[in-house]
């Protein structure tokens, strides 16, 4: 753990050792109300996710079935 302070630019600078570990990587900045929390993207999130759904249904379908959900969410 580090205590940073943000700049007057309202950037940070991340600490070697912690640079050193997301080094050459993507990260997702979450933020989370009271606090931000930095998580590293995988390399592969394909491969990660793989075998968590099982489903026969097509990409198309499943993001049609997305939308649809979204716009009745929104009318709502």
């Amino acid at each position: 753990m580090s205590i940073v302070e943000l700049d007057e630019k309202g950037r940070i600078t991340i600490p070697k050792r912690m640079r050193r570990i997301l080094r050459g990587r993507k990260v997702l900045l979450i933020s989370l109300g009271d606090r931000i929390e930095i998580v590293p993207i995988p390399e592969d999130p394909f491969k990660v996710l793989k075998g968590s759904f099982n489903t026969k249904k097509s990409f198309k379908e499943l993001r049609k079935e997305a939308e649809t959900l979204a716009e009745r969410e929104a009318e709502a």
